[in-house]
């Protein structure tokens, strides 16, 4: 079985696709594909497809969802090109004491296909090896084919994972970032951040990123232009002024000092200072 949640969800047996069209089905689904290979509790799902005030018929009506997708695993079974298939529906979709579990028998996951290289790339940073990182974190974004499970409606277990998923996105994005600035790519980054920073408004480290790639590529006032837009945000939106670190990359530009070595704040980060 192979599992793409990277974008929209694309859950396939034998290559035939099991995902089915209508949206109570299909969060059912999401949610076994994000934990395949492991119990996903009737009670969570139940949470998912209808919060905290769940209808009398909700375990009756989550089997019938259950049994869509199992008639659905096994049309995607009897097409199975190499004969008599090894294993049933109910062997794909279990059902377990307290819960179901989706079956990849060995199967691709886009997920873990994404944590295995961007780990690879963290380690690559560690090592001092930015090319190395640069290529493995890049490889880990091109998994990505846009929002996660872009086309399914989300309850509030759905809604936790995309949050979870999209900031562990951000994270590999922002050090694939830091090393491509390392390596001296500073006017090829210009274009991919002018779009990150219009998307993330108070995101402090890729607008100290563009700000850094724009004052080594000799543009000066637009470098300092995107600090005071982001302090504009940061304390419109939030009541906050930029770090301590944002601060200090902003001064030394403004006077033209020696430039910052790194757009990535050491020790893990500095706290955002509220204002007044």
């Amino acid at each position: 079985m192979d599992i793409a949640v990277l974008g929209a969800l694309d859950v396939r047996e034998n290559g035939v696709s099991l995902t089915p069209t209508a949206p109570k089905p299909r969060q059912v689904l999401a949610m076994l594909a994000l934990d395949a290979d492991q119990v996903v509790p009737v009670t969570t799902l139940i949470e998912e497809l209808w919060g905290e005030r769940p209808p009398r018929s909700a375990r009756t009506t989550l089997q019938t969802y259950v049994l869509q997708l199992r008639e659905l695993i096994s049309t995607a079974i009897e097409r199975d090109p190499e004969g008599a298939p090894a294993r049933t529906a109910k062997d794909v979709l279990v059902t377990l004491p307290g819960g179901y579990m989706l079956s990849t028998s060995g199967g691709a996951s886009d997920v873990h296909d994404f944590e295995r290289l961007a780990g690879m790339g963290y380690r690559a940073m560690d090592a001092g090896d930015f090319a190395g990182a640069a290529r493995q974190l890049g490889d880990a974004l091109a998994l990505w084919t846009g929002s996660a499970l872009a086309d399914v409606q989300t309850g509030t277990q759905l809604e936790m994972e995309t949050r979870r998923l999209e900031e562990i996105r951000l994270c590999a994005l922002d050090q694939r970032i830091e090393a491509d600035l390392r390596l001296g790519r500073h006017r090829e980054l210009l274009g991919e951040l002018t779009v990150l920073v219009s998307r993330y408004r108070t995101h402090e480290n890729l607008h100290g990123q563009f700000m850094l790639a724009l004052h080594r590529s000799g543009r000066r006032s637009e470098a300092l232009g995107v600090y005071q837009r982001l302090r504009t945000a940061l304390v419109r939106e939030m009541g906050l002024e930029p770090s301590p670190r944002l601060r200090r990359m902003q001064r030394s530009i403004l006077m033209a000092g020696p430039e910052p070595t790194s757009a990535a704040p050491a020790g893990g980060g500095e706290r955002l200072s509220r204002v007044g």
